[in-house]
């Protein structure tokens, strides 16, 4: 049942990614008005992200964001159904990268960490290889977290490695990495580390977009462990289906850093660019249920 599933949804999907990216783009016009106005999709998260991150704002620009991230996030729908067929050739004129002559000569001896968030289409990110001087020896991929529904995770596994990137799933991914040492493989893998993770996983607390936020910290831990150069992608949406992503050198002496430096580090990055273009971040995510006031609770027991 859950392979027919995927298999129905799969192919509508990919008709749906032939259209080209201007009729697409009337799709996700046509969706925001009942998106925004009729399901309300998370509107009142969204809302209260918004005013909580933002004190200073008045009301008036929080619905201007409010709006222009719902208008976006149907074009980040839209755009992600495209990825299902887009060339490679158009892939590399929307998704452009800077300092990559920097990462090929980083990746020639040594692995690479690279930070990044849920901000604009990170989706197309995952297009990295298409720049790369790939060898046999050299894996590109990211960090994923396995999805609820079996059809939809298989879909984005099949999406996200429409490039030649490798998904590793979360849980498995010290253990795949250094494997990959230990075979004499390089590696540059993508970590999206900015939502609130589960409390088995909180270790650290810093100041991000007005509120106290704890943080994954795990890209951290596999940087240290295999001694990567950590990088930050800085993502700006250029125009409407275009994007370009710059690499900025955190560190390549990661275990000279003392414990969630450079976690804090990335949080100060990523909020100086959500702060640039804030409708680009994904507001629709609870980022903040877990508090700090809860986490001092729960640890005075």
């Amino acid at each position: 049942m859950k392979t027919v599933l995927y298999y129905f949804i799969f192919f509508f999907w990919f008709i749906a990614s032939l259209l080209p990216l201007r009729f697409l783009y009337i799709f996700s016009d046509l969706l925001y008005f009942p998106l925004y106005y009729c399901v309300r999709y998370r509107r009142k998260i969204v809302r209260k992200n918004l005013i909580e991150s933002f004190p200073e704002k008045e009301l008036g620009e929080i619905q201007r964001i409010e709006k222009a991230f719902y208008h976006y996030f149907c074009d980040y729908m839209v755009e992600t159904i495209k990825l299902f067929s887009m060339s490679e050739e158009q892939m590399r004129r929307r998704m452009t990268f800077g300092g990559v002559e920097k990462i090929n000569e980083i990746i020639k001896d040594r692995d690479c960490v690279a930070y990044l968030g849920h901000y604009c289409n990170w989706e197309w990110v995952a297009s990295l290889p298409l720049h790369l001087d790939i060898d046999k020896d050299l894996v590109v991929g990211q960090i994923y977290h396995r999805l609820e529904s079996p059809a939809f995770d298989q879909l984005f596994l099949r999406m996200r490695s429409r490039f030649r990137a490798v998904n590793i799933e979360m849980f498995m991914a010290l253990r795949q990495l250094v494997r990959y040492k230990q075979q004499k493989k390089r590696f540059i893998i993508g970590f999206i580390s900015d939502q609130s993770p589960n409390w088995n996983f909180v270790n650290m607390w810093t100041d991000f977009l007005n509120h106290k936020s704890s943080f994954f910290v795990g890209a951290e831990g596999i940087a240290k462990a295999t001694d990567a150069v950590v990088v930050y992608i800085d993502v700006q949406r250029v125009r409407r289906g275009y994007y370009h992503a710059e690499f900025i050198l955190m560190t390549d002496q990661p275990k000279s850093f003392p414990n969630y430096e450079i976690t804090v580090d990335y949080a100060r990055r990523l909020e100086a660019t959500i702060q640039r273009a804030p409708q680009y971040w994904l507001w629709s995510h609870n980022r903040w249920k877990r508090t700090y006031e809860e986490y001092l609770r729960r640890n005075q027991k």
